[in-house]
């Protein structure tokens, strides 16, 4: 399901590169620190399958404003992720956790599950690098954001924290 689901999300971002570039990065990190996490089957099954659509509402804030945030990503994301969801044969109840995830993953307080811990350090490691944050971000996102042990270590690893 995850590959058709990779490929449907790029189809549904054709022809923009970096979009598709990010969503392939957050996924690949996301996988990697779920796995080095150890968490089960099903909880990875959504896991990657909400890093691969955490951005969908990208396109259509884009398209209703010419912009988007976090908070509009948040808004308009889960419907279309919930639409590639379905079309890829996920159930109900992944697409329900899914969407949750999408809807929230620009929101740092009241993180209720290791998923969601690890759909927004994922997205944290490849937005810090495609937007050239300084150290001093990259420390205060390490000491404020990151709690598995496994995006902390890819965190100080990647970045040179000590």
């Amino acid at each position: 399901m995850i590959d058709e689901l990779i490929i449907k999300t790029t189809e549904f971002f054709g022809g923009d590169a970096r979009r598709i570039q990010h969503f392939m990065k957050v996924y690949a990190y996301a996988a990697l620190i779920g796995r080095m996490e150890g968490l089960d089957g099903d909880t990875m099954r959504v896991l990657e399958a909400a890093a691969v659509v955490h951005d969908t509402g990208i396109k259509k804030a884009e398209e209703l404003f010419g912009y988007n945030n976090g908070r509009l990503q948040e808004q308009y994301g889960p419907e279309s992720a919930d639409a590639l969801l379905k079309e890829c044969g996920y159930g109900q109840e992944d697409r329900k956790r899914a969407c949750y995830l999408v809807a929230h993953h620009h929101t740092y307080t009241g993180m209720d599950g290791v998923d969601y811990r690890i759909l927004v350090e994922a997205d944290f490691l490849v937005n810090m690098y495609e937007d050239g944050a300084d150290i001093n971000t990259v420390r205060t996102a390490y000491d404020k954001i990151f709690t598995t042990e496994s995006g902390k270590m890819i965190c100080r690893t990647m970045y040179g924290l000590n």
